[in-house]
């Protein structure tokens, strides 16, 4: 699954509202808890970091890439938006 088709599934979910989705959950929470869970899910990359657990690292940056996305997507900004500024740096 790309960034893309993952960031596809969390508009579809937020324009729909499904009623069993973790995604509509986390938008009816509202903005303090889409934030919250970023910040929450940083915290347990770091720590998996810090305990040099490569299998926790890569299941906490998931949830990280994740939440990141439904942030991105609560306040209108598109995926394309950061690899375009990624773009930008790079030069």
């Amino acid at each position: 699954m790309t960034i893309e088709e993952l960031f596809m599934i969390i508009e579809k979910r937020k324009k729909e509202a499904p009623e069993n989705s973790y995604v509509t959950s986390v938008f009816n929470a509202g903005e303090d808890r889409v934030i919250q869970k970023v910040g929450e899910e940083a915290t347990e990359v770091v720590i998996a970091a810090k305990n040099n657990r490569k299998k926790e690292i890569v299941s906490e940056m998931a949830d990280l890439w994740f939440h990141s996305l439904i942030l991105l997507s609560l306040y209108n900004i598109n995926p394309e938006d950061i690899f375009a500024e990624f773009e930008k740096r790079r030069k």
